[in-house]
């Protein structure tokens, strides 16, 4: 009997697990129907990532061919982790590794906090002068990296630079600068850092206005300070923000944009200068060996993916804020 009664309850399950289901998917229809208008806006973003980020990944096996564009994905040899090899064992690995990390470290390290602090002061400028400050600050955000890097040639060039004009009228010697190793780190972070500021900092002040007026007037009938209301009001407001930032910053630690360092480097600053990006596109694209070239990008993802991990981890466990 006991066996007979839990078989009769197992089929009135089956039994209501059909409508059930059915039911959960018309809800779920229904809601669809009723946001409509918000699905269909973001169609176009997901068709977008859809074609230009999920598509290309099919294309991550020739990491492990002899990829011949005559042959094709199925008509090519499979060689396995040849290519990753042939880069881990190259001569120059470790000193692209090692300017790779720097530059993206150093700049982390010197631009991240200047956003933050660019939009707590902006926040305390009055309305009226608010808007053209912020103007101004953006504007370099959409110079071209080619315009960006002649005007630096141009800021440090020996015959006529504004730099070297300078150090001349001060009784020193022109230097080309660009063409200093010591010097190239410097003017690729810090101009990178002048250029992008204003628009990083976007997302803080739009974080900012969302303040609760209310504490800030509490703040101030208890005798609170405006340095003491931004440190104990707005930065622990917008500190959610700044470890989300963080972590998908770190999570790109091990990639850096070959355009800019391509266009300022130059034979006596290639010690310092040749970086992943730039030997992955003169191996890969300029002499067409895009196996090598797949191979050491699915590496560079390889390693995002775990320092994203790694960051996202830490931050949960330490702020109780996570990207996931």
């Amino acid at each position: 009997m006991p066996e007979e009664k839990a078989v009769a309850t197992g089929r009135k399950r089956n039994k209501g697990a059909g409508p059930g289901r059915s039911g959960d998917m018309r809800r779920v229809g229904k809601r669809i129907w009723k946001h409509r208008a918000y699905y269909i806006l973001m169609l176009p973003a997901i068709i977008y990532v859809a074609i230009f980020c999920y598509g290309p990944m099919y294309g991550i096996q020739i990491a492990f061919q002899d990829f011949r564009p005559v042959l094709g994905y199925g008509g090519s040899p499979w060689v396995g982790f040849k290519h990753f090899i042939e880069f881990f064992q190259g001569p120059n690995f470790w000193r692209m590794l090692s300017n790779t990390l720097t530059l993206t470290l150093y700049s982390l390290v010197a631009g991240f906090p200047i956003p933050i602090l660019l939009a707590l002061l902006l926040n305390e400028v009055k309305e009226k002068f608010r808007k053209p400050v912020q103007t101004i600050l953006y504007a370099p955000h959409f110079i071209s990296v080619v315009v960006m890097v002649g005007i630096l040639n141009l800021i440090f060039s020996p015959s006529m630079g504004l730099v070297n004009n300078i150090i001349e009228a001060l009784g020193g010697e022109s230097v080309y600068f660009m063409t200093q190793p010591g010097a190239f780190r410097h003017i690729y972070v810090w101009s990178g850092i002048w250029q992008e500021m204003g628009w990083n900092a976007v997302i803080y002040i739009a974080a900012l206005s969302t303040v609760d007026e209310e504490l800030h007037e509490a703040a101030r009938i208890d005798g609170a300070s405006r340095l003491q209301r931004i440190w104990y009001i707005n930065i622990p407001w917008i500190l959610p923000t700044i470890i989300i930032l963080l972590v998908m910053r770190v999570g790109s630690l091990a990639s850096v944009g070959y355009e800019k360092i391509y266009l300022m480097q130059n034979d006596l600053n290639i010690e310092v200068s040749e970086v992943i990006s730039t030997y992955v596109y003169k191996r890969g694209i300029v002499n067409t060996n895009y196996s090598f070239s797949t191979a050491v990008g699915l590496f560079n993802n390889v390693v995002n993916i775990v320092l994203l991990v790694l960051a996202n981890l830490f931050a949960r466990r330490t702020t109780k804020t996570s990207l996931f």
